[in-house]
């Protein structure tokens, strides 16, 4: 497991290149990592940490929408770290620069050769690094070995990565979204690398918080999110600062059942953060979402949470990614 230090500012030197932008100075001649990047889990940053030690400049190559959601669009993807979420993490990894290439019927019409043809000419790579799983071009035609015949063509370097296990499963996006999906907040986070956050801005709610004693910042998180509905101890970035708390996510039986919320209580906060955008970074599961059958018990209850909460807090090391 990497160290309890929070992970570097964003550099006000980071780049981001979209479709029919011309190639950054700092990013010219990069050894690009590519992937989908859901999470940017321990996995996914050996590839980063690949490029980043090649001597030329690092970047990465991602592709918006995922693709599982331009060729499945009625299937909605739980993602992990939406284009915000996963560039920021980009940006704090000591990247030059991100890439992102809108995954569209063009895209995907490429064959094998004018994917890599794309990676020389129009992004001026001087070197990928790839997967040992990694496919591309129509189809998937393209496997690790046709990536590297055609970067030799090319005149382009190819790095393959080996799988970063955890036990005895490769780490994989999938394993960290039916992580979340059971609340396994611990099994999550080691996964990642760090605490997993989210990203919303604050709305209006009831006030009825703010009646219990518990006032909270609610968020509407996006319709894909996946989350088990429940009770967490969080962290929130206010105006830069971490501030920590307790957080339910879910639909409040108690009261209404309605539309699912995130809503944080920030211990020893006082302001106004109507309007603002925060980061929330979970740090452990503390129980299931509960019907109570009075204000008095769930008062209780809310209580104990919070204690929990702290405990968590004051014990848990693992990485900050909003520090």
């Amino acid at each position: 497991m990497p160290s309890d230090k929070p992970f570097p500012k964003v550099p006000s030197s980071f780049a981001v290149c979209r479709d029919g932008e011309p190639v950054p100075g700092n990013m010219k001649g990069a050894v690009a990592a590519i992937g989908n990047f859901d999470g940017v889990h321990r996995g996914h940053r050996h590839l980063i940490d690949m490029a980043l030690k090649s001597g030329k400049p690092a970047a990465v190559l991602t592709f918006e929408p995922h693709p599982r959601s331009f060729f499945q669009p009625d299937k909605p993807l739980f993602r992990i770290t939406p284009e915000p979420v996963k560039l920021e993490i980009f940006a704090r990894l000591g990247l030059a620069g991100t890439f992102v290439r809108c995954f569209d019927r063009t895209l995907a019409a490429l064959d094998a050769e004018a994917f890599v043809g794309l990676l020389a000419k129009d992004l001026e790579l001087s070197g990928v690094v790839i997967g040992h799983d990694f496919h591309f071009g129509r189809g998937r035609e393209g496997n690790p070995e046709r990536m590297r015949e055609l970067c030799d063509r090319f005149g382009l370097k190819c790095l393959i990565a080996p799988a970063v296990v955890e036990g005895a499963e490769p780490i994989s996006s999938s394993a960290i979204r039916v992580a979340l999906e059971a609340g396994d907040i611990a099994a999550a986070n080691k996964l990642l690398g760090y605490r997993w956050f989210v990203r919303a801005e604050v709305r209006h709610g009831d006030k009825r918080g703010r009646e219990l004693g518990y006032p909270t910042a609610n968020m509407r998180l996006p319709d894909d999110c996946r989350l088990r509905h429940g009770i967490y101890a969080v962290r929130a970035a206010v105006d830069g600062i971490p501030v920590d708390g307790v957080a339910s996510f879910g639909r409040r039986p108690t009261f209404d059942n309605g539309a699912p919320l995130l809503e944080t209580h920030l211990f020893d906060f006082k302001g106004d953060l109507y309007g603002k955008t925060l980061d929330v970074e979970f740090v452990g599961w503390i129980r299931g979402e509960e019907r109570f059958d009075g204000i008095e018990t769930l008062i209780a209850q809310m209580d104990r949470d919070s204690d929990e909460a702290k405990l968590m807090l004051k014990a848990d090391r693992t990485p900050s990614m909003i520090a």
